[in-house]
């Protein structure tokens, strides 16, 4: 038995005598001797401190201590010495009415620090003070482990010695004590006298008694009427007269016999539950197989001509009903073998038509997709037309702070527009068809790229804060042209006179028609895409050093757009069948990712950046999940013709498409953080407006920045905003 076990287990028989709950469940310890004395002479202690109502501390003098009875005081005077002298009790403990004997193992008076953890103490040579303030100092101990094990050796009771962790002494345990410890340690009761299965009193019988044990009056509820329970009785009635509730059948006693030749009829027990299949039967034959059929069921030459035609499988007949005047005159029957052998395998193949159906709900094969309302906002309704162009728009940019929209058309001109009034602020003639335009997408600059046939104009529109615009004109005349002229692909040209009258800040020349511009996130960089099959087809260009580059050396397909990745130094190329993935750090291809498309006409990133969706002009949106796979997530067939653009929201979780059908669907497009979910889907709205004109509908399609808004541009000329 180990020391701590035996010191842990006489601590909670202690507690257990002293009425502490939790403390001493394995048992009662039985107080004997001294110990009913001392525990006699504290009750009576206790009576008269509540009596008296004061508490027994040392701090009050001998006079205010409340004394025991007198008979108690006779008894414990009697039986026990006098206690020791005042300056013995320690301080800051409580005194009992006497002290008791130091052989007392249950109440040691050494600890006057109070109930503290004993961990505080272990690296002072004392336990608290007395009362002329002096340290108490604990036993010395200094054995070391050679000590110890002599000690061990010698010591026949050394089994049997704990040390008591509070006041650092050793205590030599009793015989009585060594039997509780075992006691509680096989689980017993600490009391040896305790009987756990002592006979259990049946208090309360089945019998109504004279005086039971709640003889409280009924209720004043229960003399009235249950208007609850009224209501449940008519709801039963009604369903009762209804026929929706139906008594029980009575059971019926009858015997049951099963008749063994009865698997015949399809209609009994054995009958449903048979395994072998009947030989399918042959249809009788009716008037039209007669050699003398009625007039109605010959055929015409008209009929007989459209049952020559048809095939055979479509045929009502299979022959073609015919007279003659006796049955003698009938020839032989053309068909009769292979009519035979018709039959023949209709009894050969029909049992192995016997199969189990698989008994499927239709409603279980349709993904269970959220409603649309539930993933509001989105856009619903047309708001605004923004009308003034005289032939088809073909693109749209919205400023960074979404007050401005700028829309470039085929009519060769630029119009900037004030979003919530679609009040036309500035048209800018531009000389040739606008291809694509793209606002720069840093807030502090207050740009626009244009291409016009073979140019980028570069167009600072004067618009909203005077400070921004013209700090974004101190940006560009700060350039300081370095000293040799470096061989570039392209010409940067700064404007005339009049061109900076317009608006117009610096042209960037090509050697071919340009049809994308697209912007870097930081608003310095941004990429020009050429009408071309060379290597010249992708440039990119620093609008802070006027300096452009082509970053391919050879061509990998006709490329329709390019994209900035929002995060990463990626670059994103899409050809008429793939996109490929360029990182611009490495200057290698990371990644080439399968359309599944004829012809891709249009790409947008996730804000995130693991995500990109591409339109293609046979009708299909292709969303890549980039950590999935590089075939696409899921392909979306929802419009009818040709897709003409897509676009991402940078917020929320929406995308757009817009297509020659003259429509622009919404979806929600929820992209998870859990790398785990797969994106949800949702197409949750089709907006109509654009009318179709020359086969064309929605040319283009792009979200407000801030708001669930989207803008899109049509052949019709006209612009509109969906809120």
């Amino acid at each position: 038995m180990g020391r701590d076990e035996a010191t842990g287990a006489l601590r909670a028989a202690a507690c257990g005598q002293a009425g502490q709950p939790g403390k001493a469940a394995a048992g009662r310890v039985r107080v004997q001797g001294e110990q009913a004395w001392q525990l006699a002479i504290g009750k009576c202690e206790a009576h008269s401190c509540l009596r008296n109502g004061r508490r027994n501390v040392l701090s009050r003098g001998a006079a205010d201590r409340p004394q025991p009875p007198a008979r108690a005081r006779r008894q414990a005077a009697e039986a026990w010495p006098q206690p020791a002298p005042r300056s013995a009790v320690p301080f800051g403990m409580v005194s009992p009415p006497f002290t008791p004997l130091p052989s007392t193992p249950l109440q040691d008076i050494r600890n006057t620090v109070g109930n503290i953890p004993m961990e505080w103490y272990q690296d002072f040579p004392h336990i608290g003070y007395n009362l002329e303030g002096k340290k108490i100092y604990k036993p010395i101990r200094n054995k070391d482990e050679l000590d110890m094990f002599l000690e061990k050796m010698e010591n026949p009771d050394y089994w049997r010695t704990v040390q008591d962790k509070v006041t650092g002494a050793d205590i030599k345990l009793t015989d009585e004590q060594v039997d509780l410890v075992h006691r509680l340690q096989k689980g017993q009761f600490g009391d040896v006298h305790f009987n756990p299965y002592e006979p259990a009193v049946d208090f309360f019988t089945h019998e109504v008694m004279i005086h039971p044990v709640t003889n409280r009056p009924a209720d004043k509820r229960s003399f009235i009427p249950s208007l609850i329970e009224k209501e449940k009785v008519s709801k039963l009635v009604h369903a009762i007269k209804m026929g929706w509730i139906k008594p029980r059948k009575p059971k019926d006693d009858t015997p049951t016999y099963y008749d063994l030749w009865a698997h015949e009829d399809p209609n009994s027990i054995l009958g449903r539950h048979k395994m072998h299949v009947p030989a399918p039967k042959m249809k009788l034959p009716g008037h039209e197989e007669s050699y003398n059929p009625p007039p109605e069921y010959l055929l015409s030459e008209e009929e007989k001509l459209a049952w020559e035609q048809q095939e055979p499988a479509e045929r009502k007949l299979n022959f073609v009903p015919q007279q003659y005047r006796c049955l003698r005159a009938v020839p032989a029957y053309s068909r009769f073998i292979h009519e035979r052998f018709e039959r023949c395998l209709d009894l050969y193949l029909c049992p192995r038509q016997r199969k189990m159906r698989v008994n499927v709900d239709p409603e279980d094969l349709i993904p269970k997709l959220p409603k649309p309302r539930d993933l509001q906002p989105f856009p619903t309704t047309q708001a605004l037309v923004y009308r003034g162009h005289t032939s088809l728009v073909r693109c749209l940019s919205v400023s960074p702070s979404g007050q401005w929209l700028v829309s470039g058309s085929d009519d060769c001109t630029v119009r900037f527009w004030e979003v919530c009034t679609a009040r036309c602020m500035k048209t800018l003639p531009v000389g040739g068809v606008v291809k694509s335009v793209a606002w720069n997408p840093n807030p502090t600059i207050c740009l626009v790229a244009i291409c016009v046939e073979q140019s980028v104009l570069l167009v600072n529109p004067c618009l909203g804060d005077k400070l921004l615009y013209g700090a974004t004109d101190q940006l560009l005349e700060s350039y300081v042209a370095p000293e040799e002229e470096r061989v570039q692909p392209i010409q940067w040209v700064t404007a005339t006179v009049e061109e900076h009258r317009k608006g117009i800040r610096l042209v960037v020349k090509h050697s071919k028609a340009v049809k994308q511009v697209t912007w870097h996130g930081k608003g310095d960089y941004f990429a020009s895409v050429v009408s071309d099959n060379s290597n010249m087809q992708v440039l990119i260009h620093q609008t802070s050093k006027r300096w452009s580059q082509n970053p391919f050396r050879k061509s990998k397909g006709l490329v329709q757009c390019v994209l900035f990745h929002p995060i990463r130094p990626y670059f994103f190329v899409a050809t008429q069948r793939y996109v490929r993935i360029y990182n611009l750090l490495k200057q290698e291809l990371t990644k080439k990712l399968m359309a599944n498309c004829k012809w891709v006409s249009s790409m947008a990133i996730h804000p995130g950046g693991d995500n990109i969706i591409c339109g293609s002009y046979d009708s299909k949106l292709a969303w890549f999940d980039l950590d999935l796979s590089t075939r696409p997530y899921q392909l979306l067939r929802h419009h009818k013709k040709a897709l003409r653009a897509v676009a991402f929201h940078k917020h929320y979780p929406l995308f757009a498409s817009g297509s020659d059908d003259g429509t622009v669907i919404v979806c929600h497009g929820m992209v998870y953080n859990d790398l785990l979910q797969n994106p949800l889907l949702v197409p949750v709205k089709v907006l109509k407006g654009h009318v179709i004109t020359l086969d064309l509908a929605v040319l283009d399609v792009i979200f407000h920045p801030t708001q669930p808004w989207v803008f899109s541009s049509g052949a019709d000329g006209t612009i509109r905003l969906y809120t």
